[in-house]
């Protein structure tokens, strides 16, 4: 079993899907025993546990623990907004930015 706390207990992803964590699983390293299932599910929810394995294995090691929260983020934003998703607060900060560029060209 691969664990995020080293005694033996499945990744918090192996943990929400209710399978046995393989040593050589994916989410392993990126889902810890603890916090990993919440952290999971909402990935689960919008992207699916498959579709989220694939991906990881064409990221570059180096690169997959920001994948990792990249792909969190995505899920989290697409929870609270599933039109839109995280564009929708990339807007908003646009907007924001835009509003400060005209309070300072104006004062």
């Amino acid at each position: 079993m691969a664990s995020g706390n080293g005694i033996g207990s499945p990744c918090g992803a192996c943990k929400f899907l209710r399978r046995k964590c393989a040593a050589d699983c994916i989410f392993a390293p990126y889902f810890g025993s603890e916090q990993g299932p919440a952290r999971f599910a909402a990935i689960h929810k919008v992207f699916g546990a498959s579709n989220v394995s694939k991906l990881l294995l064409h990221v570059p090691v180096p690169d997959r623990c920001e994948a990792v929260v990249t792909i969190a983020y995505e899920a989290q934003a697409r929870i609270r907004d599933p039109v839109y998703g995280c564009v929708s607060h990339i807007f908003a900060l646009q907007q924001q930015w835009y509003r400060n560029l005209l309070d300072r060209f104006f004062l």
